[in-house]
């Protein structure tokens, strides 16, 4: 009698639904990333990025309290510094007291067991937007490699668990894990964003921390010299198989959403925790279609999701942490 397999009785009830689901969400799945400014008593709304804010480092003692509390046991940390702060030198970078490293000191002292992971780029403190050296019009390679390699190490003496160069110089992980090994601090792991996209999915965040390029003469007016061509698949593979013989503990794809076919092919390739950074943009808009009332907010959240952990994520970065592990 045909048919003798039909597969809708697997799909007949939300119990036998559940019970032969291939793909499930937890909080173990997620890194929350965080962005810190100075002040006290500040908890800035982010236009961009609705229902997400920069927050002074008492209001972080609280966020991260609460994270815990729901099960999340991972942050990634940005920072946004102030302007008479910023240079094209990487000054406030590589200062111990600086603000990253006292958000660093400020969520191990609140949460001894979170797991903190530091954005090591040159960009929020920079006074021309870009993740590394600017010279006559150029991003500077090896020189901007050795700065944030002296960045990672004050994140690691801080006491961050792992430091995560999202910069994308040409081989800064080597350069890092050798200073950090030198520095006796081995210890310290790197998440490499391996295969970072030059995307224009990155606008809310670029408000977020005031992180844009500068539109100047003799300034690159973007980062497409360092970050990747979005046309690009094979060369996601190359840049996450250098990073891990450089010593990436973990790698990532960043963008989401629109990499998944990166994300499954690097994961089908590869033996290492692979992240993927469900980023600003994405964010935004499905916040922006849902205020709207296009879109249904939560199911669209839970099935984005959903599919990056499908792709192969074993980590997945995103503003909506929160709001997915009260759902689920």
């Amino acid at each position: 009698m045909y048919p003798l397999r039909r597969n809708r009785r697997l799909r007949k009830s939300e119990a036998i639904r559940s019970l032969v689901r291939e793909t499930r969400l937890s909080p173990d799945d997620f890194l929350v990333p965080l962005f810190v400014v100075e002040g006290k008593g500040v908890k800035e709304a982010i236009p961009s990025m609705p229902g997400y804010f920069r927050m002074s480092l008492d209001y972080l003692r609280e966020e991260v309290k609460e994270l815990w509390g729901m099960g999340l046991g991972a942050v990634l940390l940005f920072v946004k510094v102030p302007d008479d702060l910023k240079d094209n030198k990487g000054t406030e970078a590589l200062n111990q007291d600086g603000l990253m490293q006292r958000g660093v000191k400020t969520i191990k002292d609140a949460c001894p067991d979170m797991l903190v992971m530091t954005d090591v780029a040159l960009d929020p403190y920079s006074s021309v937007g870009h993740d590394g050296l600017v010279l006559e019009g150029e991003v500077l390679n090896d020189e901007t490699a050795e700065l944030l390699a002296e960045m990672s190490i004050t994140h690691a003496r801080a006491g961050a668990d792992f430091v995560a160069p999202s910069d994308m110089m040409d081989g800064r992980i080597l350069t890092i894990r050798e200073a950090l090994d030198d520095e006796e601090l081995s210890n310290t792991g790197i998440m490499s964003y391996s295969a970072k996209y030059a995307s224009a999915f990155y606008g809310p965040f670029r408000d977020a921390l005031d992180s844009a390029p500068v539109n100047m003469e003799n300034i690159p007016k973007d980062k497409k010299t360092y970050q990747m061509d979005p046309a690009n698949r094979h060369e996601a593979l190359r840049e996450t198989e250098m990073d891990i013989d450089e010593g990436a503990d973990i790698v990532m794809v960043k963008p989401g959403i629109s990499y998944l076919d990166i994300v499954r092919d690097i994961k089908n390739e590869i033996e290492v925790p692979l992240a993927v950074y469900q980023v600003s943009g994405e964010y935004a808009m499905v916040k922006a279609a849902a205020e709207k009332g296009w879109l249904d907010h939560d199911a669209v959240m839970l099935e984005q999701l959903i599919a990056i952990k499908r792709a192969g994520a074993d980590i997945i970065a995103s503003y909506f942490a929160k709001e997915a592990i009260k759902l689920i």
